[in-house]
């Protein structure tokens, strides 16, 4: 039969060296791909009005794909997830969270510097 154009992935598309980090699309996304990973997670909860958050954030980003898939990075919007945000106690952002087997371990916030930030991933991954 005559092919017509190829249907598209239903992969979400990231863009490239960002493989470790991802939005947390709901709080069954949250469960799926943050409490039940066997790897470890860093959880950035963070705002679109957040000044410190777009210093914060690709700066993790950052160090997180450095650790080449030791660890992942969950971005969880506050005004999109308030449930998430009540449930983990964020009370300001950027609030990030260290999660192990589904466990938080340990958590800063407020924005770090780059050695601040490498050390939080290195205790975290172990």
């Amino acid at each position: 039969p005559p092919r017509g154009p190829a249907a598209p992935s239903r992969a979400l598309a990231t863009p490239a060296g960002c493989g470790s980090t991802f939005n947390v699309q709901d709080g069954s996304d949250f469960q799926e791909r943050v409490v039940n990973n066997p790897k470890p997670i860093v959880v950035d909860f963070h705002a679109q009005w957040c000044g410190p958050c777009k210093i914060l954030g690709p700066r993790l980003e950052k160090m997180v794909a450095k650790q080449e898939g030791k660890v992942l990075m969950a971005k969880v919007d506050i005004d999109d997830h308030t449930d998430l945000a009540i449930e983990y106690e964020v009370s300001a952002v950027p609030t990030v969270l260290a999660m192990k087997n589904g466990d938080v371990v340990d958590k800063f916030v407020g924005i770090k510097d780059e050695d601040q930030l490498e050390a939080f991933l290195k205790k975290l991954i172990g």
